[in-house]
C-alpha cells in the first residue's frame, strides 16, 4: 500500500496551468504518481539517485487526487495508463493522461503502462508524454533515469517552442513595421523624406503609431502622421488599417474633413471597443511647395522651419478631436503659407512626453521646439536631425522614453543655414 503523503497548500491565486515546474533546493525532484494499483507499487517516499540526488515521491489515487497535489514543487507526473478516467470521446484508453496533460502543459509526463501494451504507451507519447514505463521492468534505477531525461526534454521542448515564437513575434512585427511604416511614394517631388521609428521600451511589439506619404497625379504631396491609443498588437494592427485606408482615400480623390470622417468611419466598425481612438495629423502641400492644408484631429500641430526663421508651431488652435471620440466631429483645414525653403516636421507625442530630468516636469512642445533648434544650430538636417532630436530627448528624460516615439522630416530646400537658434538655445 502507498506510503499517505499530507495534502500540500496550493499558493492563494496560483492556477495549475501558470506554474512554473521548477527543480528544488539543491537539485531534488519530485515526481507525482498516478495510479490506483492495490498492490501499491510505489510504497517507498523517495528513490536512489546516481548523481548523489533525491527523488521524492507523490502519490494519487485518482485524477481529483492528482489536481489537489499538482504543485509548483513537482516537475514530473508519471500516470497510469490502465487509471480510469473522464469520457473524453475517444476510444484508446488514453482519456485519463489526456486530462493530465491540459491540467499540467508545462510538467514533463511520463506513462506507465503493462508490457502487453506497447501500442498504446507509444500512442501515449505521440499525444504529448514524454516518455513510456512498463511496469514489469520498472526498478527504482530505471525510473530515476526517466523521471530525470523526461524534466530534460520538457525544458528543451519548453525553451525550443519559446524560441519559435519569439521567431513568430519577430516576423510579426517585421510585418507590421512595414505597415506602419511604409515606403513613401514621392516618385517626381523635390521633396526629402526622412524618419525614424523608436519603440518604447516596455513593449516587444510595435505600438500603434503610423505614417505615409504620397504624391497624387495633380502633384500635391499629402503627409499624415497618427497614434492609436493602447501599445499592443491589436492597436498597431488597427493602425495598419487606418494608415491604408488613408492612402486608398487621398488617391480617390479625398481630403480635409471628407477623409478625416471616413476615417472614423473605418475605426469606428474596426475597433474592439468604443473606448479605443486615435489622433491623426494631415498636411497637403501644394503643387508648388509653397502652401499647404493642415488637418489636425487631436494631435501635437507640426513644426516648421522657414528659411531665416527660427523653428515655431505651425497653428493648432482650431483643430478637431481625435478620431473615434465625437460621432459628427468635425476638423477644419487650415492653409499654411509654408514659403519658398522650409522644413516640416511631424511626430507622435511619445516625442514630447518625456520629462526633462528627474522631476516630473514634461519636455512639451516648446521644449522640442528648442531641441530641434539647438540641433539645427549645429548644422544637422535630414535623418541625422531626427537621430540627433530623439537621441537629446532620450538623455533629457534620463534613459530610454516610454512610449513609442515616430517622427517624419519633410524638406524643400536648405533652411538651417538661416534658422536661427532659439532665444533659450535649448535646454
Amino acid at each position: 500500500m502507498a506510503v499517505p503523503v499530507p495534502v500540500p497548500r496550493q499558493r492563494t491565486g496560483s492556477t495549475v496551468e501558470s506554474a512554473p515546474a521548477r527543480e528544488t533546493a539543491g537539485g531534488d525532484l519530485t515526481l507525482l504518481v498516478i495510479e490506483d494499483d492495490p498492490a501499491g507499487t510505489f510504497s517507498a517516499p523517495e528513490l536512489p539517485d546516481a548523481a548523489g540526488t533525491r527523488v521524492r515521491i507523490r502519490t494519487a489515487r485518482n485524477l481529483t487526487e492528482a489536481e489537489r497535489l499538482l504543485t509548483d514543487d513537482i516537475q514530473c507526473v508519471l500516470v497510469d495508463l490502465a487509471l480510469s478516467g473522464p469520457d473524453d470521446g475517444d476510444d484508446d484508453g488514453l482519456a485519463p493522461l489526456r486530462h493530465v496533460l491540459r491540467l499540467a502543459p508545462r510538467h514533463a509526463v511520463l506513462a506507465l503502462a503493462a508490457e502487453g501494451d506497447s501500442e498504446r504507451a507509444a500512442a501515449a507519447v505521440r499525444v504529448g508524454a514524454q516518455d513510456f514505463l512498463f511496469r514489469e521492468e520498472l526498478d527504482s534505477r530505471l525510473l530515476s533515469r526517466a523521471i530525470r531525461y523526461a524534466v530534460e526534454r520538457k525544458r528543451a521542448d519548453v525553451a525550443q517552442r519559446q524560441l519559435t515564437e519569439s521567431r513568430l513575434r519577430a516576423q510579426e512585427n517585421a510585418r507590421l513595421e512595414r505597415g506602419l511604416l511604409p515606403t513613401p511614394l514621392l516618385q517626381g517631388s523635390n521633396l526629402r523624406f526622412a524618419s525614424r521609428y523608436r519603440p518604447g521600451r516596455s513593449r516587444a511589439l510595435l505600438g500603434g503609431d503610423f505614417y505615409d506619404t504620397v504624391r497624387t497625379p495633380d502633384g500635391t504631396v499629402h503627409v499624415m502622421i497618427g497614434d492609436v491609443c493602447g501599445h499592443g498588437p491589436d492597436e498597431a494592427a488597427l493602425g495598419v488599417e487606418l494608415r491604408i485606408a488613408w492612402r486608398a482615400l487621398t488617391f480617390a480623390g479625398l481630403s480635409g474633413d471628407i477623409l478625416l470622417s471616413t476615417l472614423q468611419k473605418v475605426l469606428e466598425h474596426e475597433r474592439e471597443s468604443e473606448e479605443i481612438f486615435a489622433t491623426l495629423c494631415t498636411v497637403d502641400i501644394a503643387p508648388d511647395g509653397r502652401r499647404a492644408g493642415l488637418c489636425l484631429a487631436g494631435h501635437p500641430s507640426p513644426l516648421v522651419v522657414r528659411a531665416g526663421r527660427a523653428p515655431e508651431l505651425l497653428p493648432y488652435d482650431e483643430g478637431g478631436p481625435a478620431l473615434g471620440l465625437l460621432p459628427r466631429a468635425r476638423w477644419p483645414r487650415r492653409e499654411v503659407d509654408l514659403g519658398e525653403a522650409w522644413s516640416l516636421m511631424m511626430y507622435t507625442d511619445g516625442l514630447i512626453e518625456g520629462h526633462v530630468g528627474a522631476g516630473k516636469q514634461r519636455l512639451g512642445q516648446e521644449g522640442m521646439v528648442e531641441v530641434i533648434a539647438a540641433q539645427l544650430a549645429r548644422g544637422l538636417s535630414g535623418e541625422e536631425l531626427l537621430e540627433a532630436a530623439v537621441a537629446q530627448v532620450r538623455e533629457l528624460n534620463g534613459g530610454e522614453l516610454t512610449d513609442d516615439v515616430a517622427v517624419l522630416l519633410l524638406d524643400r530646400g536648405r533652411v538651417e543655414e538661416h534658422a536661427p537658434v532659439s532665444p533659450h538655445g535649448g535646454r
